[in-house]
């Protein structure tokens, strides 16, 4: 068991709290018992090292407040298919977890994870029906929630421009709740790089802004498309929308001033999925 909290281990794991020695070391943390089984389930390839807190894992769990038997029995199953996934695993304590965790309060798993976002040739190559392209977007936990949105909602892939936020930030990876790991994420490509290259694959460029012309309800959604989505604080520039065929705005009934961009987001993708859906039906 790993005990010293002072150990090169232990730091070298917490500093990737930070981008820049994320970006050095090409890897990044997925925290928690979520997080860590989606890693582990859908990219094992993704997983360096994976650490967990063993307090509780047995008869302890009856004595723990209401809920933890469910978090130890949740625990026990990620570690038995990292084994079987021939993953390397260390048994840290308590205290090391907590030297090494983003978080304040982490619940017993932790993994170090390489790099898992993909090229933009094989995101188009697959020709999708539809995606969500994120410009400018510096908010963790909105570029997360959209993330996860997208693939709930059963979108082909997110891209996300240069300027937005990194991906693997820890916040960004908690917000997604392991939806990080479900769908081809794209990162670093210019915005008006990934306007012009996903028109060129046959994609219908939609605007989603809440000055738009167009209602939601009223676009049609049957052909190829992207949504792609602003800043939070000033939307799309005036570059992005002309680039666009369409400028498109979620309708407000009551009175509310607007809505915030991860919420914009889901429903956009979610109108989308339906229209698929109803299509595929048929």
């Amino acid at each position: 068991m790993l005990t010293n909290t002072g150990s090169d281990r232990v730091r070298s794991v917490r500093a990737l709290s930070r981008r820049a020695v994320r970006q050095r070391e090409g890897l990044f943390l997925a925290e928690g018992p979520q997080a860590v089984s989606e890693v582990v389930t859908h990219r094992p390839d993704a997983v360096q090292d994976l650490y967990f807190e063993a307090r509780g894992l047995g008869m302890e769990a009856s004595t723990r407040q209401p809920g933890s038997r469910q978090v130890v029995t949740r625990q026990a199953a990620v570690l038995e298919a990292a084994r079987e996934r021939g993953l390397s695993i260390r048994e840290v304590s308590h205290e090391v977890l907590v030297a090494m965790s983003d978080t304040l309060a982490p619940q017993g798993l932790l993994a170090v994870c390489r790099p898992i976002d993909v090229d933009l040739d094989a995101v188009l190559d697959e020709r999708p029906r539809f995606v969500v392209i994120l410009t400018h977007v510096r908010d963790p936990g909105n570029a997360g929630t959209v993330i996860r949105g997208a693939d709930a909602a059963g979108a082909d892939a997110v891209l996300l421009s240069d300027s937005s936020v990194d991906i693997y930030n820890p916040k960004v990876v908690r917000s997604t709740v392991g939806s990080l790991f479900h769908l081809p994420i794209v990162t670093g490509v210019p915005a008006a790089t990934l306007l012009d290259r996903a028109r060129a694959a046959g994609l219908v460029l939609l605007a989603a802004d809440g000055n738009g012309d167009v209602l939601l309800g009223d676009i049609d959604l049957s052909r190829p498309h992207a949504w792609v989505m602003g800043n939070e604080a000033w939307g799309l520039g005036a570059d992005v929308t002309a680039a666009c065929d369409a400028v498109v705005r979620v309708p407000i009934y009551g009175k509310a001033e607007s809505l915030n961009l991860a919420m914009a987001a889901t429903l956009c993708l979610y109108q989308s999925a339906g229209v698929q859906k109803h299509s595929d039906i048929r």
